[in-house]
């Protein structure tokens, strides 16, 4: 009889043992798959998030070489150099922005119920920001701003003089899209007429102040760079823009663009950072590495156990076979033969398992991968809205907060994962329940070398 059909019929005989052993085997097997797909399920989101924002990469002032605002003028750089830049083949879109006081005159007010904490910025005075595109701000992309009417400011509209108004602004001055309004600029002489561009909607509440620039939100005006400049100081020099946003061709060329943007602009950048939104990534993924790292510590140490357990069970069914073995090693049976009977029936109760497992071990991952990762978002997002900004016109450093601890906008921590089984994570099981299998017999295997049948035929041992 060969050793295929011996395993066969003890399996069948050996009912309760065959049991002990599913059971067991089952067990690593539903750990170890979910440890693989939690693992694959957390990889697909990661990827996710950095094809979201990974293909973003930000140029703004270097916080951590400024020191207090008020005594330090901010670092600008001009519009040339930041369109060599977005020239470069990487770069798929790109725009940049610039800020500075505004003043509605004549008829024009703002808008009443100033904002808690608002900086002082004189009658009708109030925060103008210059852009190139501004479909790519962060709000108009995120779609926590939307535009009621009219159309988005282009980098066709550059040197015209173009606005973007909130709706509460419009509502309280009657404009529509198309009409004309007056602003001076931050030197209270320079003047200029812009025409409404369109009108959009900022969803907070106009007493919360607009952490950056320190004005109500329902006040916030959006200008071309060209006409904003001519209201400032710069006169008919070259543009001068506080930050820069380019969006990449794909996440993978981030290296090569902030290598290339670094040569292209010299020491333009002096003062500024390109950030690759690592930290965006990082803070949208860190619920993700938390439950990754729980479920493979799991997936190991349950493996390892359950070797330990299949090796004592297969060295007890060795002990308990000894006479069995005696006598097919007195028929000329080789030991090689028995110790390939021992590994069958152990693959054999490991296939089983493994198929029987990936019946429902995905919905039960779902459920309990997605209980343990909707606790890490929550505990995530809770910390990051305990966060608080500095005062208006303060970068924060003499009050002791880090200006890199501030989280990034539009970048919320992953709440949800999808598990599905694919043929590699069953190969992946399926070699991990070899190997065990493999180092279960391992022990029982040696016992076997050292047998001899007329020792046990003779004196039972």
């Amino acid at each position: 009889m060969n050793f295929v059909k011996r395993a066969g019929l003890s399996l069948w005989a050996r009912k309760g043992r065959t049991l002990i052993t599913l059971a067991t085997f089952l067990a690593i097997s539903v750990m170890v798959l979910a440890g693989v797909l939690i693992n694959g399920a957390t990889a697909r989101a990661e990827q996710g998030a950095k094809r979201s924002v990974g293909a973003e990469v930000n140029l703004d002032i270097d916080m951590t070489r400024m020191g207090d605002s008020a005594q330090m003028r901010a670092p600008s750089i001009d519009t040339g150099t930041v369109d060599k830049i977005g020239s470069l083949p990487q770069v798929r879109k790109y725009t940049y922005s610039m800020w500075d006081r505004a003043i509605l005159t004549g008829k024009n007010r703002l808008v009443d119920g100033g904002a808690k904490g608002a900086m002082d910025m004189g009658p009708g005075g109030t925060a103008g920001v210059g852009v190139l595109d501004s479909s790519l701000l962060p709000d108009f992309r995120s779609g926590n701003f939307t535009l009621l009417s009219g159309s988005h400011l282009t980098a066709a509209d550059k040197d015209r003089k173009k606005l973007l108004v909130e709706e509460r602004l419009a509502e309280r001055n009657g404009l529509r899209t198309g009409d004309k309004i007056t602003l001076t600029g931050n030197d209270e002489k320079t003047t200029g007429e812009f025409t409404i561009g369109g009108v959009y909607r900022d969803p907070r509440a106009s007493t919360d102040a607009d952490p950056e620039y320190g004005v109500s939100p329902a006040n916030m005006l959006y200008a071309t760079v060209g006409g904003l400049s001519a209201l400032g100081s710069q006169g008919n020099g070259p543009h001068q823009v506080g930050k820069a946003t380019f969006l990449l061709q794909d996440a993978e060329v981030q290296d090569a663009f902030k290598k290339e943007a670094a040569e292209v602009a010299g020491k333009a950048l002096a003062g500024f950072k390109l950030d690759a939104n690592d930290k965006a990534v990082q803070q949208m993924t860190g619920p993700l590495a938390s439950i990754r790292s729980t479920a493979t510590v799991a997936m190991w140490l349950m493996g390892l156990a359950g070797a330990a357990v299949l090796a004592l069970l297969a060295n007890l069914a060795v002990k308990q076979r000894r006479t069995e073995y005696g006598v097919l090693l007195a028929m000329g049976e080789k030991k090689s033969g028995l110790i390939a009977q021992q590994v069958l029936e152990i693959v054999v109760v490991a296939a089983v398992a493994i198929g029987v497992s990936s019946l429902f071990a995905p919905q039960l991952t779902q459920s309990a991968g997605q209980a343990l990762l909707g606790r890490e978002a929550a505990a995530a997002a809770a910390k990051i809205g305990s966060w608080k900004p500095p005062a208006p016109g303060s970068t924060g450093i003499d009050q002791g907060i880090d200006p890199n601890d501030r989280p990034v906008e539009n970048a919320d921590p992953i709440s949800e994962i999808t598990v599905a089984l694919a043929p590699a994570d069953l190969a992946a099981v399926g070699g991990i329940g070899l190997g065990i299998g493999l180092l279960a017999t391992a022990i029982p295997a040696a016992s076997v070398l050292r047998l001899s049948p007329r020792t046990i035929l003779t004196k039972g041992k």
